[in-house]
């Protein structure tokens, strides 16, 4: 596809819901999440102290996520097919893919069985992990939300500017996972 065609507005306005979508679920997750990472360290502006432990964990989750969420979920795997994903769907177009083109470009609906299996255990499983969390008290709760934080913003940086670089035609070459496809878009 021509990066002329790739910029006519339908073209780029279903890249932008797809896309933007994605990125509006990390935003929402991110802002929600914020205000309890910071919780514990509202004491400590008044002039308490903070237990060495409780900077560790916050330390330790931050580090932890930054690179297990951030650099390898996101940006090695999730990001990169998120962007592959939306190029096809700019060129192959359905009604119900583009209405549905956040969750089409997550992987949730139109992708291989191993894809579809994937998305949505690992759904499963991070809902798990937020019930599991809610249990926690404060500050062991807002170290772990920190962590997230971190992971979920690099999340969304890194799909940011790989949609960037994919709408200038450097499309990441990864299998798009779906259904009719063997190997990378």
């Amino acid at each position: 596809m021509s990066a002329q065609a790739q910029r006519d507005p339908r073209s780029v306005a279903i890249a932008a819901w797809a896309v933007g979508g994605v990125a509006l679920l990390l935003g929402q997750a991110i802002v929600r999440l914020a205000p309890r990472a910071l919780e514990p360290w509202a004491a400590v502006l008044d002039g308490a102290s903070v237990e060495p432990a409780v900077v560790l964990a916050y330390l330790g989750a931050m580090a932890g996520l930054a690179y297990f969420e951030g650099y390898r979920g996101f940006q090695q795997r999730f990001s990169p097919r998120v962007v592959v994903r939306a190029q096809h769907l700019v060129r192959h177009p359905t009604a119900l893919t583009v209405v549905l083109a956040p969750l089409m470009v997550m992987g949730l609906i139109h992708a291989t069985r191993r894809r579809l299996i994937g998305s949505w255990g690992l759904i499963v499983g991070i809902i798990g992990l937020i019930v599991a969390v809610a249990q926690l008290d404060q500050p062991w709760r807002g170290a772990i939300d920190a962590g997230v934080v971190v992971g979920l913003s690099w999340g969304l940086i890194a799909t940011l500017a790989l949609a960037f670089r994919g709408a200038r035609g450097q499309i990441p070459d990864v299998d798009p996972d779906l259904p009719e496809s063997p190997g990378p878009a």
